[in-house]
């Protein structure tokens, strides 16, 4: 993994500790991604009761529906028959009074694993709960990946199944799901499940039968050949989006086109002057993966830094136009059909002509 994945790292730790049997009386669970926090609660749950001893010693509570007070009683409890219970809160940051938690986080109860969990949250740092926490809890602030690091992430979570995924078949994928893990991993246990014990690899043809996602029309295509400027193609791709456009929404298509060409746009920032970086600082700065930076270097011949803004622009009107009365009649399909057109051709052009 990346360097700058130090924090996701520390939940590794967390789960080898736990496997381990070295449970932690108290957890903070927080932060944008909360794929870690679920993961980390399924092995504690795992773990820390036997499945007999889970009917009467695994107490699940949502925010919403309690408060600190309730959960400190649930806490002080003693397990029944058997040596602790599992009290785990999801949703915590739905507590009104969840400060109040710092006098139980002082003084936990020794038969007792309270799990805290906050969902795309996370405590003030500067309180002193949060600080509290950190001397007496096992604490998880777990920050979302980069895009450009979600490549290597799949891979690397195919490898633990002992499985391969082709590169293509990874981008269709992050393409798809973005970086919200809780959904790259189902579908990915959707392929590795499907996958024979003969095969080893995850291609783009497992891909478009086990998920739906087309190999030849979807938004990563039409991206590259816009990048290209194959107008055949993007056109042919425009079209199918507009013909079954509740399947492919206007909406996320502007969304596609209009995060690589911002990608695009710092490429050409980082590289503005004949500057040299890295292959590793222009991932970063560009928030892309290896493959698609050799497409980024490529379009920038295409699309120089002037053009390239013009293109945002375009793309940010034609969204705006989407969404309001200035769209006219025009169809999605007729309406994407056009940005496309005037992306690639750099005149303007109108519905009209392209009839």
């Amino acid at each position: 993994m990346a360097k700058d994945l130090s924090r996701d790292n520390k939940a590794e730790d967390i789960l080898r500790a736990i496997s381990r049997g070295e449970i932690s009386p108290m957890y903070l669970l927080m932060g944008e991604e909360p794929y870690y926090s679920d993961i980390i609660c399924e092995e504690i749950v795992k773990n820390a009761l036997t499945p007999s001893e889970r009917d009467f010693n695994l107490i699940t509570i949502y925010g919403s529906d309690t408060s600190a007070v309730k959960i400190i009683e649930y806490a002080r409890r003693y397990p029944m028959m058997a040596p602790r219970q599992v009290v785990i809160v999801r949703e915590a940051q739905m507590i009104d009074d969840i400060k109040e938690l710092e006098f139980y986080f002082k003084n936990p109860f020794p038969s007792t694993v309270l799990v805290i969990s906050l969902t795309g949250k996370s405590l003030d740092k500067r309180g002193t709960l949060y600080k509290t926490a950190l001397e007496k809890a096992t604490v998880l602030d777990s920050v979302k990946l980069k895009e450009y690091q979600l490549l290597s992430w799949i891979e690397g979570y195919v490898a633990k199944h002992g499985k391969k995924i082709e590169t293509d078949a990874a981008v269709m994928l992050s393409e798809h799901c973005g970086v919200e893990l809780r959904k790259v991993v189902k579908e990915l246990d959707k392929l590795i499940t499907h996958l024979s014990e003969r095969e080893a690899v995850i291609t783009t043809l497992n891909v478009e039968e086990n998920t739906g996602i087309s190999r030849e029309y979807n938004a990563f295509e039409l991206v590259r050949a816009v990048f290209c400027r194959d107008s055949l193609k993007a056109q042919k791709i425009a079209a199918h989006f507009g013909k079954y456009s509740k399947q492919y929404p206007n909406v996320l298509t502007f969304a596609a086109l209009f995060s690589q060409f911002s990608k695009l746009l710092r490429y050409h920032a980082v590289t503005m002057g004949g500057k040299r970086l890295g292959r590793g600082e222009l991932l970063k700065a560009t928030g892309t993966w290896e493959s698609a930076l050799s497409e980024l270097e490529s379009a920038a011949g295409k699309y120089p830094l002037a053009r390239c803004m013009e293109v945002i622009s375009i793309i940010r009107r034609y969204d705006s136009m989407s969404k309001s009365g200035a769209r006219g009649e025009a169809s999605d399909g007729e309406l994407l059909m056009e940005l496309v057109f005037r992306i690639i051709h750099q005149g303007p052009t109108t519905l009209a002509t392209l009839g």
